[in-house]
């Protein structure tokens, strides 16, 4: 015969429904273990970041990204704020650009509430 028997034993068997599934079962567990590691954290932190920026008010201390630490003086809508970096100086920031709110300010009594 002339077929060799490495040529021979070429040929598999075609892989059956569980040989693929137990195939996928490591990706499917490295990603899992990403999820609960990496991306889920990350998630959380950014939800948290963000309701901070919200919430900022007129009197609070904020860090910006850029380092600077200045005292929020007013809202000026949902994407600014106008905040007092030294006696004086007012500058406009982007809400986006607040990396930290270092002291918060108390709640604004209103008139209702007092009495």
């Amino acid at each position: 015969m002339i077929i060799s028997t490495a040529f021979a034993q070429g040929a598999a068997p075609a892989a059956s429904g569980a040989d693929i599934f137990i195939q996928f079962i490591p990706f499917v567990l490295i990603f899992v273990v990403m999820w609960f590691l990496i991306l889920r954290p990350q998630q959380k932190r950014a939800k948290a970041h963000q309701e901070m920026v919200k919430s900022v008010r007129r009197g609070d201390t904020i860090v910006t990204s850029g380092g600077f630490i200045a005292k929020v003086s007013r809202v000026i809508d949902d994407n600014e704020i106008e905040a007092e970096i030294a006696d004086g100086v007012r500058v406009r920031i982007v809400r986006s650009t607040i990396a930290e709110v270092r002291s918060r300010s108390e709640p604004v009594k209103s008139e209702a509430s007092s009495s």
